[in-house]
Parts: C-alpha cells; sequence; structure tokens
C-alpha cells in the first residue's frame, strides 16, 4: 500500500513538472552587443538551480578533503579508545574470574592508552578518559591486593586518588567513595581494623548508611572488640534487611552478648543493660547472661530476679519456648539469685504455682527444693530434692541437689547419709 501511494505521487509530480515546463510564461533576454540571446524563464530558472547545485557539491566536496587530516585523527583516537575500553572490559572479566595476575596486566595496557589520549585529548573528552583511568586503577589494585603485592596496590590507590583530585568529574563523589571503600576493606583484609574505620569515617552520611559500608562498619567494630557500637550498626542491617530474620537475632544476641561480658562493674552492666532496646531484654538468653554477670560482679540480686522475671514468665507460660539447657541455666540463675536475697514468699508462691501446674518439670521441682531450703522448710525440700536428684539430666543441677540434701543430713546429725550425698555428688 505504501508503494502504491510513493508511485501515485511520484507521477503527480512528473505530471506538475510537465505542466509547469510547458508553459511559456516569459522570456529572458541578455543583450551582449553586438549579440541578443534570447532564452526562455524555464530555461533560465533550470540553469541557475542547476549551478547552485553543482556549486554547493563541489564546496562540500572541498570541504570534505580538508576535513581529512582532522577524520583520520579522530578515527585513531576512537580506534584507540576503543582498545582502552576491551581492556577495561578485559580486566574486569579477569579479576572476576579469579586471574589476576592477566587483570592487572590487562589493566595496565588499558592505562598506557588512557595516558596517550589524555595527552591528546580535547576538554570534552577528559572527563570519560579520567573515569576510565581510575577505573582502570582501581582494578589494577585489586588485582595486587589479591596477589598480596601491597605496594602495587598502595601505587595504584595513589593514583587513581590523584587523577580523581585533579580533574572536575561529574562522577566525582561517586568514584571517591568507591576508592574509599575499597580501601576499608583491603584495610579488613590486612586485619587493620582501625585504618579501615578512618576510610570508612571519609565517606559521607548518605554513603555511610548504604548497606555495603554498614557491613564493613560491623566487621571493623567487631575486629576491634567495640561491641556496642557494632551493635548500632548491625541494628541499622537488620532495619535495611541486610539479614535474614534469624541472622539477624543471633548476631543481634552475640555483640549484646558481648557488651555485656566487656562491663567490668555492676553499674556499668546497668548502664549497658540499658542501651538494649525492649525486645533484645526479652530474649532468654540475653537475660539469662546479664543476670549471670550481674551475679559475678557481686551486684543486686535483687535486679538480677527483675531482669528474669519477664524470663520466667515465659517459661511458666510457654514452656516450649526455652531449651533444655536454657531451662537448666535459668534454674541455676534463679536458685543462685535466691539464695542471696532475704525469703522472698512472693517468688516463693510464684515457684510453687508454676510446679503445680507443670509436675513433669524436674527443674522446677528442684526450683521449689531450693527456695523450700531457703524459707526453712527443710522436709518439704528434703522430700523434693530427693524425689528429683537421681533424675535431673543437668550435671550441675544434679550436683547442686546431692550437696543440698548432704547439707540437710549434716543439719540433722545424719552423717552416714550425709556422707552418702557427699560421694553422689563427687560422682556426678
Amino acid at each position: 500500500m505504501r508503494l502504491s501511494l510513493w508511485i501515485l505521487a511520484l507521477f503527480g509530480v512528473a505530471v506538475a513538472v510537465a505542466l509547469g515546463l510547458s508553459m511559456q510564461v516569459g522570456t529572458v533576454t541578455v543583450f551582449v552587443a553586438p549579440y541578443r540571446l534570447d532564452m526562455s524563464l524555464n530555461l533560465v530558472v533550470i540553469v541557475l538551480l542547476s549551478g547552485f547545485a553543482l556549486l554547493y557539491a563541489a564546496l562540500r566536496g572541498l570541504f570534505s578533503m580538508f576535513e581529512l587530516p582532522a577524520q583520520a585523527r579522530r578515527w585513531r583516537t576512537q580506534q584507540r579508545e576503543r582498545s582502552a575500553q576491551q581492556a577495561l572490559l578485559n580486566a574486569m572479566l579477569l579479576w572476576m574470574t579469579g586471574r589476576f595476575l592477566r587483570s592487572r596486566k590487562a589493566a595496565l595496557q588499558g592505562l598506557n592508552q588512557v595516558d596517550n589520549l589524555l595527552n591528546r585529548a580535547a576538554s570534552n573528552q577528559n572527563n570519560s578518559l579520567t573515569l576510565m583511568g581510575s577505573l582502570l586503577h582501581l582494578l589494577a589494585a585489586e588485582s595486587a591486593h589479591a596477589l598480596r603485592d601491597k605496594a602495587a596496590r598502595e601505587l595504584h590507590f595513589q593514583q587513581a586518588l590523584a587523577l580523581e583530585d585533579d580533574q572536575r568529574l561529574s562522577q566525582k563523589q561517586e568514584l571517591r567513595d568507591a576508592v574509599y571503600l575499597n580501601a576499608a576493606r583491603w584495610a579488613l583484609h590486612d586485619r587493620d581494623s582501625h585504618k579501615a574505620q578512618q576510610w570508612l569515617n571519609q565517606l559521607p552520611q548518605g554513603t555511610a548508611r548504604r548497606t555495603m559500608s554498614l557491613r564493613l562498619r560491623l566487621k571493623a567494630d567487631r575486629m576491634s572488640q567495640h561491641h556496642l557500637p557494632a551493635l548500632d550498626t548491625a541494628r541499622l542491617l537488620a532495619k535495611h534487611g541486610a539479614f535474614s530474620s534469624a541472622a539477624a537475632r543471633s548476631l543481634v544476641r552475640g555483640l549484646a552478648i558481648a557488651s555485656l561480658d566487656d562491663c567490668h562493674d555492676s553499674s556499668q552492666l546497668q548502664t549497658s543493660w540499658k542501651l538494649l532496646q525492649a525486645e533484645e531484654r526479652l530474649m532468654p538468653e540475653l537475660a539469662l547472661h546479664a543476670a549471670q554477670c550481674l551475679l559475678k560482679l557481686q551486684g543486686d540480686p535483687q535486679l538480677a530476679l527483675q531482669w528474669l522475671l519477664p524470663v520466667w514468665q515465659r517459661l511458666t507460660d510457654q514452656t516450649e519456648v526455652l531449651l533444655a539447657d536454657q531451662r537448666e541455666r535459668m534454674v541455676i540463675v534463679l536458685a543462685t539469685a535466691l539464695q542471696q536475697v532475704e525469703p522472698d514468699s512472693e517468688w516463693l508462691a510464684r515457684i510453687e504455682q508454676a510446679r503445680l501446674a507443670n509436675p513433669r518439670h524436674l527443674e522446677l521441682q528442684y526450683l521449689s527444693g531450693m527456695i523450700c531450703l531457703r524459707h526453712g522448710l527443710w522436709g518439704k525440700a528434703q522430700q523434693m530434692l530427693e524425689q528429683v536428684a537421681p533424675r535431673l539430666a543437668g550435671s550441675e543441677l544434679q550436683r547442686q541437689a546431692w550437696r543440698a540434701l548432704a547439707e540437710l543430713a549434716e543439719h540433722k546429725g545424719d552423717t552416714a547419709q550425709a556422707l552418702a550425698c557427699w560421694k553422689l555428688s563427687a560422682k556426678v
């Protein structure tokens, strides 16, 4: 259909031209003494148009001939730039495939091409060439780092910074961030956390909150044993979705426990505990560890019991939440804290209610026997401990149960029973 329309249009133009040329609307007379030349107006118009076209074509051809050297220079420049781009691609590909020696060689070849181009490039090409040169220096530094050539790595790193500082690039900030991030990662590989933090501190605020920067900062903080800053960084990463929920929970729990282990007195421990978030304080492992550390630092046992109260409620309400070792540890810490405070009828009622609600819980029976012993209920304490001592799975709980029975027997003056209990405690 389109071809048919073009053919009809061509015939229409031909007819219009033929009709126009057939109309003799005027004559042009040229007097050149002693001659006279008469020409039709159509012929004059055709001659003028043809002469203009020939003159234009001649001028274009002349200008094209004068532009041949410039075109040849542009073609050679384009060939060198394509060669540099190909070297950049080869260096990236070889680096990603682990062929670091060949990658550095390709990067150096590309840098030679870029240096030649920069010496003769126009001002509007400097940005792209400088960016290419900086990327090639970064790739060469990456390959040198993988080859453990620190001298070459530092040389290319400084050259990348020099190129970035000397030019006005549109991607200047992005290039600088890339250089600093790579420098921080190299410092972490060299186990130099202080230097890695120095590079990370030079990043702008927006770049410093990116996932990659936060991961590097987390590694640097953990390497330098700065657990509280690492905990804040881990929270940000978990908020950004950098880890799965289980991995984030495990990481935050481990860092919180490490920050509690750094405390040297009870006041410092209480300050660190207040810095934890509400959901972190409800973690059983974290609350148990904090209470145990507080008791070791001769802190307030009432405060330890207050920290353990939410975990105790979870233990009594949902017994499947805590594992066996967590339940055992919970009972040990509770028993230790209750031995250091005045007899508390409220805790006695809580433990007795929990024991009656869960009669198959051997740990609760042991805890009930120990708190009865603390309140002076020796008969009930002996009865519960004698029932539960041979069946306890945890060695520490079983040892403490036999020891308590031995002390009860000594208190009653039953030396033989006390000696038997002491032997059983020693065998556990």
